[in-house]
């Protein structure tokens, strides 16, 4: 059974979407500079169907998407959620961030409409840096999948001097 420990809607973890963002423990990566470490312990409140209808009741139609932060622990759970989510929530957006560089043979892919992959590796960045090991995709209307990374890179101002035309 995974844990969460908390809870956030957020406007950056998706694009386009309003995303209740669920945080969940027992994170088996424990990657080298993450910025959550109190997630590595096995935490906080069971994630079950019905806690997951309790928080999306709570925020109602403000919420666009849920995204499944971690859960790397068992795959094949954040597959059952995900599965849930379609059926009993099916105007919602499922997403699901994993630490890992592959999607686990365990995960129901076409149930998700966004997948990130790639722990953490500070020196690449996260998914606002060009460089970073990470990769967020979405599924197409085929069932396919497309590499949306490059919608989270910050734009950086545009500091090349103006050339003057005569």
């Amino acid at each position: 059974m995974l844990r969460f420990v908390n809870t956030g809607v957020v406007f950056s973890e998706i694009p386009d979407e309003v995303t209740l963002s669920i945080n969940i423990s027992g994170c088996p990566c424990h990657c080298p500079g993450c910025h959550s470490q109190y997630l590595w312990e096995d935490i906080g409140e069971p994630l079950t169907p019905m806690a997951l209808t309790r928080l999306i009741q709570h925020y109602g139609a403000s919420i666009t998407c849920v995204s499944l932060m971690g859960g790397d622990a068992d795959p094949a759970y954040v597959s059952s959620l995900a599965t849930y989510l379609r059926r009993e929530h099916p105007t919602l957006k499922v997403a699901w961030y994993s630490g890992r560089t592959r999607i686990s043979n365990a995960i129901e892919r076409h149930i998700f409409h966004y997948i990130k992959v790639g722990p953490y590796i500070r020196h690449l960045g996260a998914l606002d840096s060009p460089r970073t090991n990470q990769r967020m995709y979405q599924q197409t209307p085929d069932g396919g999948w497309q590499d949306i990374t490059p919608r989270f890179w910050r734009k950086q101002p545009h500091s090349e001097p103006v050339a003057a035309t005569m």
